[in-house]
């Protein structure tokens, strides 16, 4: 019930907070002064997660709002991005606040809903395989570490899809007519190479909103290299703010230091392909899912075993699988008596 209540404050400072960002927006020009007028929408942002006290409602929103939709701020500020003043009310609000992209529709027929079976049966899918990994994590004291982190890391995995799912649903329902869903991944387990799988196919949606607020700017002043090593450190320190919303734990720099590393090997990978070095498809594959499987074991999963947050994760989970199980069977047994 707080939850609810605490959810329910944040969509009314979020509607409050984007209805100024779209006034601002429309009376002021491209720069400093509009910058300095977002602002204080710029401050509040990253204070509304704080209002929940579990860590999936506390880190989704911080992901949706504290980072996402503050660059996109930040890009409107400068008069580039998604958001216009000229996007009606509901349109703005949701093209900031849910990954969402407008399309312009060519032709007058209806666009696909992101809520058809094309989307459902995956999704139900992915969810059923959630529930089963939860599931085995009653015998999580007796899985080797590593095949555990393993398991961790298909779960962010699809939970995070589920996340975007359950955002296109609800993107659907606000706005049937022009807008989709960014797709967050696209069969990442197929990455060829390090570019492939961070450019490509993991967090895409992240990577389209860094790439006009980061890499582009520095690579055009500065160089490719200069501007991928900006965007990995970007969004290093990016992720070590979201894990401080998932942990409440201060910032180490491990997870910094694993999007550096992966830097660095994207453009080696970028000389290595100039001097037409590549390697086939069948060794390139397991070799790049292997070392960030190796990579995420000793930098990216650390701090959020130390904290224990997994734990808390893991008991939000058997909670939510719980009441589902409650659920389905109050139903069936109305069903029956009905």
């Amino acid at each position: 019930m707080e939850e609810l209540k605490a959810a329910g404050k944040v969509v009314l400072w979020v509607i409050a907070a984007m209805a100024g960002a779209r006034f601002v927006a429309s009376r002021t020009k491209p720069g400093r002064l509009r910058f300095l007028f977002l602002l204080p929408v710029v401050c509040l942002l990253p204070f509304l997660p704080m209002h929940f006290s579990t860590i999936h409602l506390r880190s989704i929103s911080a992901f949706f709002l504290a980072w996402l939709a503050l660059f996109k701020l930040f890009l409107l500020s400068a008069g580039s991005g998604p958001l216009s003043a000229d996007l009606p009310f509901f349109t703005f609000l949701a093209s900031a606040t849910l990954p969402v992209k407008l399309v312009h529709q060519k032709s007058p027929q209806k666009p696909k809903n992101p809520t058809t079976t094309a989307l459902f049966l995956p999704s139900a899918a992915k969810a059923a395989l959630l529930s089963v990994l939860i599931s085995c994590y009653r015998f999580k004291d007796t899985i080797h570490p590593y095949l555990l982190l393993s398991i961790y890391s298909i779960h962010v995995y699809l939970a995070l899809d589920l996340v975007l799912a359950a955002a296109a649903v609800v993107a659907s329902l606000l706005l049937p007519r022009g807008l989709q869903l960014e797709p967050q991944f696209d069969a990442p387990y197929l990455s060829a190479s390090l570019t492939d799988f961070w450019g490509r196919r993991w967090n895409i949606m992240v990577s389209a909103i860094l790439r006009p607020s980061v890499y582009l700017p520095v690579r055009n002043r500065c160089g490719r290299p200069a501007g991928v090593l900006a965007t990995f450190f970007v969004s290093g320190l990016m992720h070590e703010f979201m894990f401080w919303y998932l942990t409440l734990a201060p910032p180490t720099g491990e997870v910094t230091a694993f999007f550096a590393i992966h830097a660095v090997c994207v453009v080696a990978e970028a000389v290595a392909r100039r001097l037409g070095w590549r390697l086939p498809a069948p060794v390139a594959t397991p070799l790049t899912l292997g070392f960030v499987a190796a990579t995420g074991f000793w930098l990216f999963f650390p701090p959020i075993l130390r904290s224990r947050a997994d734990e808390a994760v893991l008991t939000e989970c058997s909670a939510v699988l719980a009441f589902t199980a409650a659920a389905v069977t109050k139903i069936l047994e109305w069903g029956r008596l009905t």
